[in-house]
């Protein structure tokens, strides 16, 4: 094994690139430093680089088309001028069809077949043609530096491809990454070799980001934009509740016990409906735990926020009625037609059902799909689930007091 093999090989180790890939990155900067002293522009250069030996061979890859005419092409060059005119007047793009008619001829990738037959008689229409180059000499500082640059954006570029793969087939989980800086409007979290973001929408009320801590996210989205790789995180998200779970309590990773459905709001309280066809399991019970082991340990990863698990039931009445926990309600009614529950309660248990700032109603509606009106029995006080800011709650607060 030469020595240039040998340090393709470590490179490869240490960025975890396969051997190829740094191949390819090496033979695309040989041709961009032989473009750099020995060719031109209209060349189409391929380079094979034999890293045994240090031997290269180059060549101008061209595909063999019709003749055109020079006056043919100078014409479909003005048409094509006049459209593109037409197209910026009327404050639009260009369609492939538009200029489908015109004909084309790239002198970079393509060679006329009189031109090529020249250098092969038997070639035919559409054949890909390598026609040899010579290296006069070794390459120039400038196209060596040249050489240096392609190869450092090409292994760049892989190692993004890698780190895209792999963050890529995690979206909708959970990742672990070191808070590495908090800044106005984002969180950045460092993940090695790349760095996540956190918006401030996605961002958990109750989390304190100081750098070097480590925490759970959920992977929203991954994406290879023009600056790079761009991985957008959230600790907000209903999905993370969910991808919690999972983690902390076997019967839901193992599909015994399943999630019905979640409600959530970020950083304060979540409802959490489970249901299990297995007649042996309790439920609510897996999910708290032993002496609450299990649920403490998802309430810790949050952040501090509250969790309700409740029994999901096919039952609109009786769903409805669990998702109003810790409330106990007196009687459930619906409007089938207009997907609206009036919830009966004792005037003791009319600000418990409405919860703080009408979070547990707003909460319950979100879980069942229900609105949710609560009415105190006798009539004195009702709210709707979709009354439920701060500011009407305070308000029939209020007017209870004044009552």
């Amino acid at each position: 094994m030469s020595d240039i093999t040998k340090a393709i090989q470590v490179l490869c180790d240490e960025k975890g690139l396969s051997y190829d890939s740094v191949m390819e990155a090496i033979e695309f900067a040989l041709a961009a430093a032989y473009r750099k002293d020995f060719g031109n522009k209209q060349q189409n250069i391929k380079v094979k680089f034999n890293p045994e030996t240090g031997d290269m061979k180059a060549w101008d890859v061209k595909t063999v088309v019709e003749d055109i005419a020079e006056d043919v092409l100078l014409a479909a060059q003005e048409e094509l001028a006049q459209r593109r005119e037409k197209a910026k007047e009327e404050k639009r793009e260009m369609t492939e069809e538009e200029t489908s008619d015109l004909p084309r001829f790239n002198p970079k990738t393509e060679l006329m077949i009189t031109a090529a037959k020249e250098i092969e008689k038997k070639v035919k229409l559409g054949e890909v043609m390598e026609i040899p180059l010579e290296i006069p000499h070794e390459f120039g500082r400038m196209a060596a530096q040249t050489a240096k640059q392609v190869i450092i954006q090409k292994i760049r570029e892989a190692e993004r491809g890698i780190m895209f793969n792999e963050f890529k087939g995690q979206e909708g989980q959970l990742v672990m990454g070191t808070i590495q800086r908090a800044e106005a409007r984002k969180v950045l979290v460092d993940f090695g070799k790349v760095t996540g973001v956190l918006l401030a929408e996605q961002q958990n009320p109750r989390d304190h980001y100081k750098p070097g801590a480590r925490m759970k996210f959920l992977v929203l989205s991954v994406q290879m934009t023009v600056r790079g790789l761009e991985i957008l995180l959230s600790r907000s998200d209903v999905a993370m509740v969910r991808e919690i779970f999972k983690q902390e309590i076997p019967e839901i990773n193992d599909g015994l016990i399943e999630i019905k459905g979640i409600a959530r709001d970020a950083g304060f309280r979540s409802k959490v409906a489970v249901f299990t066809a297995d007649k042996s399991i309790d439920p609510i019970g897996s999910c708290i735990g032993q002496r609450g082991g299990r649920i403490n340990t998802i309430i810790e990863e949050l952040g501090g926020e509250k969790i309700d698990v409740i029994q999901y039931s096919e039952d609109a009445r009786e769903y409805i009625s669990h998702a109003l926990a810790p409330a106990k309600i007196l009687n459930v009614k619906l409007s089938e037609t207009e997907k609206i529950a009036e919830v009966s309660v004792v005037p003791d248990q009319f600000s418990l059902a409405i919860g703080r700032n009408g979070q547990n109603v707003r909460l319950a509606a979100d879980l069942s799909g229900w609105r949710i009106d609560v009415v105190e029995e006798g009539g004195k006080q009702e709210i709707s689930s979709e009354e439920t800011t701060e500011e009407v709650v305070e308000d029939k607060t209020a007017e209870e007091t004044e009552a």
